[in-house]
């Protein structure tokens, strides 16, 4: 076998090698985006930024994550309605989403302990006095 036959060789197992990728890559399922609407969240980034930035002034700390009682706590007003996400990003069907009204002036616990372990995304939204907040906290279980 000469240098032009061990060329030819080569570049036909590199054709071959870059075809086989390509066709495992279109066949893959399960890749999906991180929320449907994508775009539109990214269009209303700027009010999330506003939020956090309102957030930042309070003077408490709103989310804080017991990890011996597997339980979420907020330190919210009462009478404030708030909206809590679990999100999930290895898997979107564990996504959670819950809402809720704070009905006393102690500090209110959602327990975690039923969610799958591993990586979670906490994302508090709320209204207090006519101003809109957005906490978000990320949290292993």
């Amino acid at each position: 076998m000469n240098w032009g036959h061990g060329i030819v060789l080569a570049i036909i197992g590199f054709v071959a090698v870059i075809v086989t990728m390509v066709v495992i890559s279109v066949r893959m399922t399960g890749i999906e985006l991180v929320t449907e609407d994508y775009y539109e969240q990214e269009i209303n980034y700027q009010s999330r930024i506003d939020q956090q930035t309102s957030t930042n002034q309070l003077s408490r700390e709103v989310i804080t994550f017991d990890g011996q009682a597997q339980a979420l706590l907020f330190d919210l007003p009462k009478g404030t309605q708030a909206k809590l996400e679990l999100f999930r990003p290895s898997d979107e069907t564990l996504d959670q989403e819950l809402n809720f009204e704070v009905t006393s002036t102690e500090k209110m616990s959602v327990s975690v302990d039923q969610l799958k372990s591993g990586y979670w995304k906490v994302m508090l939204h709320w209204e207090e006095g006519g101003v809109k907040y957005y906490e978000e906290m990320k949290i292993t279980i």
